[in-house]
């Protein structure tokens, strides 16, 4: 139904010529209410047409006065509503039709570039208002929302952006709400998730086995905060999925989460009543406004030594990640009950609602049968959730944000890849903190965190992942794009694609993709950009295990040249390596010429294990050569006594950075040893600074200033093999899941600023392998583009690896 909203404003130039503009806005224009603001503008300038939505945009038709219709033109893309993003504005004219009023006209389907979704954003002052008002109709409502805030991509099905195509679609309005959604001059004006207490969605408490607890807002409400005063686990649906809570000051309600969830030291975040809250856990700080901005990410904040939470929150680090309410329902849980008694804990533990290595459970009845030995109480409700997200991660260094984990509040805008190109391109991402990314119209559309593919639910999921990002961009990739590594399960579901759609499968090697993830979140792919990328595990053009390397980038991001790389790292067994950095340790210390008697790597090593190590070092059987900087953090911390067995992804070396920082916090003008780390060709030789820190531990020198030397001594010579192939005043890359250390980050740069060098980190995407599918997918764009329009993409797109 078309609706007439206004007669054009009387002008003092109502005998000027009249003109009529066809007007196209592209961008973040769909779910954010643009078409409303719109109708106001056109309000304001006095011009009469019409505005709607398609797949691609939003289209507009002014027509009015010429001086009017120029007003409305160029204020049109200025004054925009909070959470719109206008990247392209287009327009030409047409013959007047002699209009006078303007309409919001029903949406169309069309062809060619679909527009962008809008993020899932926190619950605005106003909507929070209005929810703590006695007197308001949405006193209390767990789904308060408007134009300006609320759930966007976690509700859409499709494009474009229009009630019908959301989950809100099963809640027809009341009178009341279709009064507001058809106001112009309301704020929830078009805004497609608005309910209220009488039509929208409702809450309801079961317990474990299904039996309903409680049904309503306030017996609810009152189940979920007994629960949790009692010390007990709730699980509690949310934007993009659940969330497994309990109260983060009571250590057995904690451990007893950790126990269920099987994650014994990994740390779980924090939600925070409100910012006073916070301030009470942690030093906020300059964070404060990414705390309380509309992406409400979780953000790593030192914490307070009198932090008011159990220990084993974060055993053995010391920082606490925190968040602050962003959906209605948290608040309200916080809140005082409706009759007024307390509500939940000021703090409370608000971890991904899934056992550790599968994925999030988004919908009722799987919550149910893989969360039910983990909850005592389910808090639900009947609005479907189109999209999994699991919240954003940040963490906050010396030189601010450092993204870890881009999800909920971020994804999924996209990152412009520079000249617009019609053809879309597949990369399905990496084996660990896993997205999905689509190139199309010169921009990548990265989905939101998948998580780790090791479990059959894992997998699964993010081949619906595949299967959702290409159905919702109306997509039909031309290459999909994979990791080199033979085993990974993201490159089977990549094979799988290309063979039933008939497409050729690139394969990109890893860290070639980290450095063009960087350059692309840049702008910079045209550059020869030299960059340092450090992780745990890449497969290399060797067939051997990379992640020290020095890069650069040829040919537009496309191909990449290996300039140098950290010395030989060994890792005994395998994966079994990964898990127990001690058994790394010892290897390195034996390769440096040293004994492990006499350090905790001796004290750890017993019997059977020890003897193995020796043999395995002499033999060299069942031992991977690496260049893995990931492998000598782990070796480091265990020769400094910090961790010898981990049980997550990366524990040795977040405790080792956690070690140091420790140290520089307590000696803030002590200095540090300086650990040789000597380089030459382009290879770091860490066997030097191995021996010497074995002698300064056997010497007993602070395991502290040690855990700070070694950050320095690695970005000091990282910094001067980079400085070999880099002019001055130039810039070196810093990527890869190590340069998440923001005490190595700050370092590196540091010393390449001492060499007069500039840094390039990430500020759109991780560092680590959760920015990887962006980096493979500009190589894909780029590949292609420079194939002749006559090539066979299927023969042409061999795999690039200069040392194969």
């Amino acid at each position: 139904m078309t609706a007439h909203l206004h007669e054009p404003r009387a002008t003092t130039a109502s005998q000027e010529p009249r003109v009529r503009r066809r007007i196209e806005v592209r961008g973040l224009v769909q779910g954010v209410g643009f078409r409303p603001y719109v109708a106001r503008l056109a309000a304001e300038t006095g011009v009469a047409g019409w505005c709607r939505n398609d797949a691609t945009c939003v289209v507009v038709e002014a027509e009015g006065p010429a001086a009017a219709v120029a007003a409305f033109e160029r204020r049109l893309p200025r004054e925009v509503p909070p959470l719109a993003r206008v990247s392209a504005v287009a327009g030409n004219d047409l013959a007047p039709l002699g209009a006078d009023t303007f309409a919001i006209t029903p949406s169309t389907a069309a062809e060619g570039e679909r527009t962008l979704v809008a993020p899932d954003t926190a619950v605005c002052a106003d909507c929070l208002a209005e929810m703590a008002d006695p007197a308001d109709r949405r006193h209390r409502h767990p789904f308060v929302t408007c134009t300006n805030c609320g759930p966007r991509l976690t509700i859409t099905l499709d494009l474009p952006y229009d009630r019908p195509v959301t989950t809100m679609a099963g809640f027809p309005m009341c009178a009341a709400c279709a009064a507001e959604y058809a106001d112009p001059a309301d704020r929830r004006y078009h805004a497609q998730p608005i309910a209220c207490h009488d039509c929208g969605p409702r809450l309801t408490a079961v317990a474990p086995d299904g039996a309903t607890v409680a049904q309503g807002t306030e017996p609810v409400l009152a189940a979920a905060v007994a629960a949790l005063r009692e010390g007990r686990v709730v699980a509690v649906k949310g934007l993009g999925g659940y969330h497994l809570a309990c109260d983060a000051a009571h250590p057995l309600a904690v451990a007893e989460l950790r126990r269920r969830k099987h994650r014994p030291h990994q740390p779980f975040a924090v939600m925070a009543r409100d910012l006073a809250t916070a301030e009470a856990l942690v030093e906020v700080g300059d964070a404060a406004p990414l705390l309380l901005g509309p992406e409400r990410p979780i953000v790593l904040l030192p914490a307070r030594p009198e932090a008011p939470v159990a220990p084993e929150v974060a055993p053995g680090l010391d920082e606490l990640g925190v968040l602050l309410p962003y959906a209605p329902l948290h608040h309200l849980l916080f809140a005082d009950l409706a009759d007024g008694s307390p509500g939940a804990p000021p703090a409370l533990v608000m971890t991904s609602g899934n056992v550790s290595g599968e994925p999030l459970c988004h919908r009722d009845d799987d919550a149910l049968e893989r969360l039910g030995d983990l909850a005592d109480l389910f808090v639900q409700h009947d609005r479907d959730i189109a999209v999994p997200v699991e919240d954003s991660v940040v963490a906050w260094g010396a030189d601010g944000p450092v993204p870890l984990r881009r999800s909920r509040g971020y994804a999924p805008m996209p990152v412009e890849l520079g000249a617009a190109d019609r053809t879309a391109v597949l990369a399905v991402g990496a084996e660990l903190k896993n997205t999905v990314a689509l190139a199309r119209d010169g921009r990548a559309f990265v989905s939101a965190h998948v998580g780790d593919l090791e479990s059959l639910a894992s997998r699964t999921t993010h081949r619906q992942v595949v299967d959702q990002l290409v159905r919702f961009h109306r997509a039909a990739p031309r290459l999909v794009v994979a990791d080199r590594h033979p085993g990974y399960a993201s490159r089977a579901v990549a094979q799988e694609y290309a063979a039933a759609h008939d497409v050729p499968l690139l394969e990109v090697q890893h860290h070639h993709a980290h450095l063009a993830s960087l350059a692309a979140e840049h702008g910079r792919l045209d550059e020869p950009l030299v960059g340092l990328v450090f992780d745990g595990t890449g497969y290399g053009c060797d067939a051997t295990v990379w992640g020290g390397e020095l890069l650069r980038l040829t040919a537009g991001g496309a191909g990449f040249e290996r300039l140098g790389h950290l010395a030989t790292v060994r890792l005994p067994g395998g994966d079994a390596g990964v898990r127990h950095p001690v058994r790394v340790a010892a290897l390195a210390l034996l390769a440096a010429g040293e004994s492990w008697e006499g350090t905790p790597v001796g004290a750890e090593l017993a019997g059977a294990e020890a003897t193995l190590l020796t043999r395995a070092h002499a033999s060299r059987l069942g031992v991977v050569d690496t260049s893995s900087v990931g492998r000598l953090f782990d070796a480091v911390a265990s020769l400094l006594g910090v961790r010898h067995r981990v049980t997550y992804d990366a524990q040795a070396a977040i405790e080792l950075e956690a070690t140091a920082r420790r140290w520089r916090r307590d000696h803030p003008t002590a200095t540090a040893p300086e650990l040789p780390f000597p380089v030459a060709d382009g290879v770091l030789d860490p066997g030097p600074l191995v021996a010497t820190l074995a002698g300064l531990v056997r010497a007993g020198d602070d395991r502290g200033a040690l855990a700070w030397a070694f950050h320095d001594a690695l970005a000091r010579a990282s910094a001067e093999a980079a400085a070999a192939h880099v002019g001055a005043g130039g810039t070196v890359g810093l990527s890869g899941g190590v340069f998440v250390n923001r005490t190595l980050l700050h370092r590196t740069r540091h010393h390449l600023g001492a060499h007069g060098l500039a840094t390039l980190s990430h500020d759109q995407v991780p560092a680590n392998d959760g920015g990887l599918a962006l980096g493979q997918v500009a190589v894909g764009v780029r590949r292609l583009a420079a194939l002749p329009p006559e090539a066979d993409p299927g023969v042409a797109l061999d795999p690039v690896c200069p040392a194969d």
